[in-house]
């Protein structure tokens, strides 16, 4: 039997979060009470998760019961009434497998103060829509939080 979208979405919403805070699979399984192996289900979207797991997930992770959802938007386009269609299309999830993207996600979220955490948002928002950037500067290297001339 092939996973339900929704549980794919909810597990990859728990994977995600339980990365951004380093933890492991061991670690959130031993605090909620099951293996490991049953976070790797989870996180699959094979196994569904329950009302009250997943309320001791966002108690454990920081999060809202809705984050979960978030992002689903749309579903009904892939999902019949009646059940699941045969040649639904999957929902796509971003990826935050990315060494330096969970690098600075970690790094964001040590930052102690709510107001510098906004203003280095719309620092790198800025950045990000910036047209004008000067090929011709050196490249600058992020090297265990050192600046380092590439």
């Amino acid at each position: 039997m092939e996973a339900h979208p929704v549980d794919v979405h909810v597990g990859k919403k728990l994977r995600a979060r339980r990365t951004i805070l380093g933890r492991s699979q061991e670690e959130i399984g031993n605090a909620v009470g099951v293996t490991f192996q049953q976070i790797q289900k989870y996180e699959r979207g094979l196994n569904r998760i329950g009302a009250s797991r997943l309320y001791e997930f966002a108690k454990l992770l920081d999060v809202d019961v809705a984050y979960f959802y978030n992002g689903i938007e749309g579903a009904e386009e892939s999902l019949q009434i009646s059940g699941l269609a045969e040649d639904a299309v999957p929902f796509e999830y971003e990826t935050i497998d990315n060494k330096e993207v969970l690098a600075l996600v970690r790094a964001y979220y040590d930052i102690p103060r709510p107001q510098v955490r906004k203003k280095m948002l719309a620092l790198i928002k800025s950045l990000a829509e910036s047209k004008e950037i000067d090929e011709a500067e050196p490249k600058v290297a992020i090297e265990e939080g050192k600046l380092a001339k590439a």
